[in-house]
């Protein structure tokens, strides 16, 4: 498995105004939490965006990744696994996001409440949708880079490519490559091992199938 630095594959933004459906603006956090937190929103310095519906690829592999951590955390229960809508705060981005999948290590220095995160999570997980692209690969990039999220995985089904990426020991985000065989690792989760080729699989395995391969990888 090699890394690498490299410039986030985007174009640059307006850094005032967030991409995607805006559906108010001049919102508070609190009345964010309140009235639209729930149903699919995220907030960005007083913009609060409305995620669109996803698509059945999209799902598949939210579902996937759901199973495959839920399994791995059952056997070795050291973190969770939260899908969204659930909120992630992030003070120093000014933000509240909802990413697809969030992995909360028991040893977070964060705060996980019941509604929200407070703080980072480990590891974000966001698959790209349509209109998603613009700001999976660049604002949420540089978000959870800046607020300090420990491994960003960016999983874009319309191009079957896949993007690790690990904070260095100086905040910024390097590019972890599978190895040779197509298998990420991560020291986040140790013994986990995910063979990139297989989400591109139709249909993807189910939920025995998953608990099966991951017992065999965590067994010596």
């Amino acid at each position: 498995m090699t890394d690498q630095t490299i410039t986030p594959p985007q174009a640059q933004i307006e850094p005032s105004r967030p991409r995607g459906q805006i559906v108010a603006t001049g919102v508070s956090a609190d009345e964010y939490m309140e009235r639209y937190a729930a149903d699919f929103h995220e907030w960005v310095r007083g913009y609060v965006i409305k995620m669109s519906p996803v698509a059945l690829k999209h799902a598949s592999i939210d579902d996937y990744f759901g199973d495959l951590l839920k399994a791995y955390f059952a056997l070795n229960p050291i973190a969770q696994v939260i899908g969204a809508p659930f909120v992630m705060r992030v003070d120093a981005t000014n933000s509240r996001r909802e990413p697809d999948l969030q992995v909360i290590l028991k040893s977070n220095a964060g705060e996980l409440t019941e509604t929200y995160m407070h703080g980072p999570a480990d590891i974000v997980i966001e698959i790209v949708s349509t209109e998603s692209v613009s700001r999976d690969y660049g604002e949420k990039f540089e978000e959870y880079e800046e607020g300090g999220v420990g491994e960003y995985w960016i999983i874009d089904p319309i191009r079957t490519q896949t993007y690790f990426y690990r904070r260095d020991e100086n905040g910024i985000y390097r590019l972890i490559l599978p190895d040779a065989d197509g298998n990420y690792r991560t020291p986040l989760l140790p013994e986990l091992v995910l063979h990139v080729p297989t989400l591109w699989q139709e249909p993807l395995p189910d939920y025995f199938a998953i608990g099966e391969a991951v017992r065999a990888m965590l067994t010596p």
